[in-house]
């Protein structure tokens, strides 16, 4: 892998983890990683093309299905590809079928770019996501084996304490908040060879009181009610949050980076 390399395209695969959720942004789209990423290597590479093709809710044989052949046909430089949680944590999850869609997405992807990039992704610690660990952790296996017969690289979230803290965690306790996104950014900018500009970005934020008794369990009823009743009906009937939802960036084109104070440009556009 180089040091400081010149990357002139990025393709973005997966669900809502790459989309961008829960990293809002004022007019009410997503941001996220990704693009913070792409306006990083945007601002290195005049000229720099980016597309996201995630969306929210993907399986990965949704994934390969929609996404992979798309992007290895762009020909970019970099790709990303993150899929296959959304499986672990389904009621019922053939765990051999998931790790040989992934293998198929990146014997797909391999040959079609210069570096193809996978994840151990983040999770936070909580008796919701605890009972579907060690399918996570079958499936981060996977992703390592299949890294090292590749030739991709790994960025490995699962094993960064900051991000198992739950102040780097939305209300939904699933997705990453603003600050959050931006240390997955700063991860995946590192791993691909770029001068770091947050060398500590595995590093927990400093300390703070914990909530109270009654604030925490005030959350727990609120998070159960938005958030995790609404997922379980969804897996219970076959649904996604992203049904019918075009993907983010569907084309390979010029990233405009933002002026200043235009704080929504470039992203999704």
């Amino acid at each position: 892998m180089q040091t400081n390399p010149t990357h002139s395209s990025l393709v973005a695969v997966g669900d809502s983890f790459t989309e961008g959720m829960s990293d809002l942004l004022p007019d009410g789209t997503y941001r996220g990683w990704a693009d913070l990423l792409a306006a990083r290597m945007a601002a290195r590479t005049p000229g720099f093309r980016y597309a996201n093709l995630a969306v929210r809710g993907k399986l990965i044989g949704q994934i390969v299905d929609e996404q992979v052949g798309t992007a290895a046909a762009m020909g970019a430089d970099v790709i990303t590809l993150v899929g296959g949680l959304n499986d672990t944590l389904r009621p019922k999850c053939d765990m051999g079928r998931v790790k040989a869609l992934l293998t198929e997405a990146v014997e797909r992807l391999t040959p079609a770019c210069e570096q193809l990039v996978l994840m151990r992704s983040p999770g936070r610690q909580g008796p919701v996501l605890e009972r579907f660990r060690p399918r996570m952790e079958e499936l981060f296996a996977c992703i390592d084996d299949l890294a090292a017969r590749h030739g991709a690289v790994v960025v490995d979230l699962y094993g960064a304490p900051a991000l198992g803290d739950p102040r780097l965690w939305d209300v939904d306790r699933l997705h990453l908040t603003a600050e959050g996104h931006r240390r997955v950014a700063e991860a995946v900018w590192q791993t691909l060879g770029y001068e770091p500009e947050d060398p500590e970005w595995h590093v927990p934020p400093p300390a703070t009181l914990p909530p109270g008794w009654v604030t925490r369990r005030v959350a727990d009823v609120r998070f159960a009610r938005q958030h995790l009743l609404p997922w379980i009906g969804r897996r219970l009937t076959g649904r996604s949050s992203g049904d019918g939802r075009p993907p983010k960036r569907a084309e390979l084109l010029p990233y405009e980076l933002p002026l200043p104070g235009d704080v929504g440009a470039g992203e999704g556009r």
